[in-house]
């Protein structure tokens, strides 16, 4: 049990003991929630719990309190203070936090990581069209959802990352139809270009790349003929890309999904059957509906058209019924904030499904801007086109794009400045971050010149008395809760700002307290406790997967 899971415990005995007693009447206790005070005179944890009992006890809040800290009393308790309205301030004895330290060296390159949790989680993200190069927008999607795949594999959870790939409808037709006029005008045949055609300079590229290998001898097809043979060539060229771009980028996934088996299968038909069987499909004036008032959306949907072609929510409605069938407890869906209408008609073919609505969580992106000197870039230097994340990669490199994507929650829309994030100064966030953790490995390089003793389990921690090694004792400390925390509210962003509040205690540290020429014992401690700074923070920066150099 850590220090925080045995302060909640002791206020839950102090409650009992207090019920029992006949101090406090029978009640059911609110849920304990401790906080880190934000300044260090209101003590090493704080709770308002003594306020939310109120209501339960039909007592004073400072009552509550007053019954509570009469009640407790631990040799690792130094006291409890009553502060305001109720709250309680707890300090601890000071030689609480080498336990902290003591137990982040003992976990060693797992600390951080949580108990296996029994929740089967399924998370998709990015999930692009693949009918031309990934954008900033879709980098921002890359970067949190695989940030959120390690983030709760961390915290213990059963994770598997899957891209839905978009191979079927009328993308891919117009893909074939954008290939086809690119490959006619580079062969020099008079042609017009389809209107839902894709106007991007990869698609000359594709076209280009048909004409190296196979030369002309598309042209003495029929048109039939060669948007069927191009159709596969262009999709498997922007696939690879797509794929080469994203593992540049540190993403991984399990399972790409094609759209294209549903179809093939029968899937979507057999779902539509299943639906209109449960009663929750229905046909009018030719087409097929989904009831979807009623599960409050604010009218029914289309999902196979008169003509008989399926709308994109028939192919999703099989495809999430193909991924709750997979036996996931829980499915994650990463989209931009356009989608945000789409949310209710999907939940509500869950439900109609006849799964849980609440199962299915949908996370929505916000807008990214880029700035270079203070100006808003729309459009690539190279092409005159969006900026791609190929291109974003190559100015600023992987890790500071990563970053920066993550280091804002999802519900803001992110204004990225290109040249901070180029930058080699303490403004740059990841900079400063890597740069503690390089500082490190230069640490250790110099004690082990020097002749000191490499930290062990024997290593007196207790020598550690100024304030900038607690604090950075402390903060070391609340990192497994960290992840936890953040793995449950979906937020990659905290274990970014965690990791910038520790590398900014470290840099403190590292400026007041000397390793290499002081006392044998002190330096050995002090290699511990920067050891145990520099696994945290490469825990940290490899789950929003951002490298943790040893030299810069």
């Amino acid at each position: 049990m850590d220090m925080k899971e045995q302060l909640s415990q002791a206020i839950v005995d102090a409650a009992k003991q207090a019920i029992a007693d006949g101090v406090l009447p029978e009640a059911e206790l609110p849920q304990i929630v401790l906080e880190v005070p934000p300044q260090k005179e209101f003590g090493d944890y704080a709770t308002n719990f003594a306020m939310q009992a109120a209501r339960a006890f039909r007592k004073s809040p400072r009552m509550i309190a007053e019954a509570l800290t009469e009640r407790m009393k631990y040799s690792w308790l130094d006291r409890a203070e009553i502060a305001g309205p109720g709250f309680i301030n707890f300090y601890l004895q000071s030689d609480w936090v080498y336990d902290l330290l003591a137990r982040a060296l003992s976990e060693g390159e797992a600390y951080g990581n949580g108990a296996p949790i029994d929740e089967k989680v399924q998370i998709e993200f990015v999930s692009a069209n693949p009918t031309g190069p990934l954008h900033v927008g879709h980098g921002r999607g890359a970067a949190f959802g695989s940030a959120l795949v390690n983030l709760m594999r961390a915290a213990g959870y059963n994770v598997e990352a899957e891209y839905y790939i978009n191979d079927a409808g009328n993308q891919i037709n117009n893909l074939a139809l954008s290939v086809d006029a690119r490959y006619k005008e580079l062969l020099g045949v008079p042609c017009e270009f389809p209107e839902n055609g894709y106007h991007g300079h990869d698609i000359i590229e594709t076209a280009q790349q048909i004409i190296d290998k196979y030369g002309d001898k598309y042209l003495a097809m029929s048109e039939e003929e060669r948007l069927a043979a191009f159709k596969p060539l262009a999709l498997s060229e922007k696939l690879a890309k797509l794929k080469e771009d994203l593992e540049a980028f540190n993403v991984s996934y399990q399972v790409w999904f094609s759209e294209k088996t549903l179809h093939e299968a029968g899937y979507i038909e057999e779902t539509c059957d299943y639906l209109t069987e449960r009663g929750k499909m229905y046909e009018k004036d030719g087409a097929r509906w989904l009831k979807s008032t009623d599960y409050g959306d604010d009218k029914d949907r289309v999902v196979i058209r008169d003509n008989g072609v399926p709308t994109y929510l028939a192919a999703d409605i099989a495809y999430h019924r193909d991924k709750f069938r997979r036996e996931f407890d829980r499915v994650i869906n990463i989209w931009g904030a356009d989608h945000h209408g789409y949310v209710c008609r999907v939940k509500a073919a869950v439900s109609a499904l006849g799964y849980d609505p609440d199962a299915l969580e949908v996370l929505l992106l916000q807008m990214v801007s880029l700035y270079r000197n203070g100006q808003l870039v729309k459009m690539s230097k190279r092409t005159g086109e969006s900026v791609t994340l190929a291109e974003l990669i190559e100015e600023v490199g992987t890790d500071a794009a990563r970053f920066f994507f993550i280091m804002r929650s999802i519900d803001s829309q992110l204004d990225f400045d290109l040249d901070l994030a180029k930058s080699q100064t303490s403004e740059n966030p990841v900079y400063y971050i890597q740069y503690a953790h390089a500082r490190i490995a230069s640490i250790f390089r110099q004690a082990d010149e020097a002749g000191i003793a490499r930290p062990s389990a024997d290593t007196n921690l207790a020598v550690l008395k100024e304030e900038a090694e607690i604090d950075l004792i402390k903060k070391i400390g609340e990192y497994p809760e960290e992840v936890q925390q953040a793995a449950k509210e979906r937020a990659p962003h905290a274990i970014a700002r965690y990791a910038h509040e520790l590398a900014g205690l470290f840099h403190t540290f590292y400026n007041q307290c000397r390793i290499v020429g002081v006392d044998a014992e002190l330096s050995e401690a002090r290699l511990a406790l920067v050891t145990a700074v520099q696994q945290t923070i490469r825990h940290a920066l490899t789950m929003l997967g951002v490298s943790a150099p040893d030299k810069m």
